[in-house]
């Protein structure tokens, strides 16, 4: 009993401490903001085009510079997208949590 009891312990703590991705962005006051907001999913759209040129590429004929300077521009267009996409990110261990209180209190 106190193995089980000790797993599960151990178990909620792996989950509810996993690494969360941390993104620092700069605060910039925008000039307009009706203006700035349709640019994103057009920017948006444009990144991922880019991004699907470079999976589609054959990558055996090139040489390893431009494929080094094709994986750093990929791991760059993802940068941007994410920090255009936004959004929330919850662990796995978080959403366990939360559904066992919600459980308990309702």
């Amino acid at each position: 009993m106190k193995k089980i009891t000790f797993a599960l312990m151990a178990l909620c703590l792996s989950l509810t401490f996993q690494p969360q991705q941390v993104s620092a962005a700069a605060l910039i006051a925008p000039t307009s903001g009706a203006a700035s907001q349709p640019s994103n999913p057009a920017q948006a759209d444009v990144l991922q085009l880019r991004l699907n040129e470079i999976k589609t590429t054959d990558k055996s004929t090139l040489s390893s510079s431009e494929r080094k300077d094709l994986r750093v521009e990929k791991r760059s267009i993802k940068h941007e997208l994410r920090s255009i996409g936004g959004g929330v990110y919850i662990s796995a261990g978080a959403v366990i949590i939360i559904i066992i209180l919600l459980i308990i209190f309702l």
